[in-house]
């Protein structure tokens, strides 16, 4: 950080905060409004405190400042010097011509990675390559993206409004990991985006423009950043549209005989799916994930990732499908409900344990209060979306990752969809009970 973040940031939050207040009337009603600013407000503060920690926890090494002040901001001086070579390789990536700046940027060479540094670079024209500008600007886009989660549940169940609030706008490690300049900002945001495309046009059948710009954008962006994000969304997104258009069957009989057919359908369009995301990095392809998991986890627990936090191991991974299969439980556990508050090394840490306490203490109550109730609110289809996303996605950076540290950051996209199907849960479980009591009554 230097003297431009104190001279631009304060003018970029001026900016942010006037353009969110022109947007409101469109994105709140009389209900959420109470909900927009604050939202924002942590957003704004999250996407700060991510700079503070790397700058002074961290000394100013670490992921955030490699995208910017070694990466977008060296793009944003080759726009000075030559801004037709800058704006071709924002756009395309291609560098070759000014070797000079090519070698300062450390992740010129890591497609995903320079996706994120090419989006900052786009900021830091706005902001002057002011690293708290654009990091605000990074919690804004992100803000939007959460929000469109948070109104897409609410139109669901709008009597759970705060609840719903809770748990895409206000968890503290998502406001934190998901608002700074990272990889986890952009894929959190496009979530969101994703999630409100496809329920506008593929299940309410409404369409707009911005509904399928925000869709394709939104798949564009995460296929080039988190692949393996999508491999476990697009599946259940495509259960969730199929079974939220089977609803408007009115027989039910006819619903039951479709169910089955449901399925085989939801299968095979994932299996396709997951196969188009893999086809042209072979890491992703179906008969190499295994392969590719084992490598990032042991890499990422014993060697580049060794000082983002404390290592952890669910057992040795030998590269074969049936390896990872064999971990699920533990994979699944880790995300969710790991570092427990014995294992906290560090006050980050700390802060993740209790979150995770929390997490585990919600379902652990949801589960013993009605087992048969919390199982059968599982045929709902928008806890199905959530659980079986969030499921998935845990097992996925769980058996990949271990390190805490970056776990931390990597399980961020779940905990919403997560909380959601808590919370959807713990709703239907208490309207069961309550019609259970009046036919007792009666």
């Amino acid at each position: 950080m230097d003297l431009r973040d104190f001279i631009v940031t304060p003018f970029v939050i001026m900016a942010v905060y006037a353009i969110a207040y022109v947007l409101r009337r469109r994105l709140c009603d009389s209900v959420t409004y109470r909900y927009y600013f604050p939202a924002l407000t942590v957003k704004i503060v999250g996407a700060l405190a991510v700079g503070f920690i790397y700058q002074f926890y961290y000394s100013g090494e670490g992921d955030t400042f490699n995208y910017h002040t070694r990466g977008s901001r060296v793009i944003w001086e080759l726009l000075m010097d030559d801004p037709s070579a800058a704006i071709n390789l924002i756009f395309s990536g291609d560098l070759s011509s000014h070797n000079k700046y090519m070698s300062q940027i450390v992740f010129y060479h890591d497609p995903s990675s320079f996706y994120v540094v090419r989006i900052a670079t786009l900021f830091d024209i706005i902001t002057f390559s002011s690293y708290t500008g654009t990091a605000v600007l990074f919690g804004f886009v992100s803000f939007f993206g959460l929000w469109c989660l948070f109104r897409t549940f609410y139109e669901l169940f709008p009597h759970l409004v705060k609840r719903i609030a809770i748990s895409t706008l206000f968890v503290p490690s998502v406001v934190f990991w998901g608002s700074g300049i990272l990889k986890d900002t952009v894929v959190i945001a496009c979530l969101g985006f994703l999630t409100w495309a496809i329920k506008r046009i593929l299940i309410d059948r409404k369409f707009s423009f911005m509904a399928i710009i925000s869709l394709a954008v939104s798949v564009v962006f995460i296929y080039a950043i988190k692949k393996y994000v999508l491999i476990c969304y697009l599946p259940v997104a495509i259960f969730w549209i199929y079974a939220g258009n089977l609803r408007r069957v009115q027989s039910p009989m006819i619903r039951v005989m479709l169910f089955p057919l449901l399925l085989m359908i939801t299968f095979v369009s994932g299996y396709l799916a997951i196969q188009k995301v893999g086809q042209n990095d072979s890491k992703y392809a179906l008969d190499k994930i295994a392969q590719t998991a084992t490598i990032t986890a042991y890499d990422i627990g014993f060697y580049t990732g060794k000082n983002a936090g404390s290592s952890y191991s669910l057992g040795e991974l030998d590269g074969s499908f049936g390896s990872l299969v064999s971990h699920l439980p533990q994979a699944i556990n880790v995300s969710l409900f790991r570092p427990y508050l014995w294992e906290a090394k560090n006050p980050l840490m700390l802060l993740s344990s209790i979150e995770a306490f929390a997490l585990l203490t919600i379902t652990v109550y949801l589960f013993a209060r009605g087992p048969l109730r919390f199982i059968k609110s599982l045929g709902n289809e928008h806890v199905l979306f959530c659980m079986v996303f969030s499921l998935s996605f845990a097992f996925a950076v769980g058996v990949s990752t271990y390190n805490f540290g970056t776990l931390n950051r990597y399980k961020i996209p779940l905990i919403p969809f997560y909380l959601l199907a808590l919370t959807i849960i713990a709703d239907r479980s208490k309207s069961d009970k309550k019609l259970e009591v009046l036919e007792v009554t009666e």
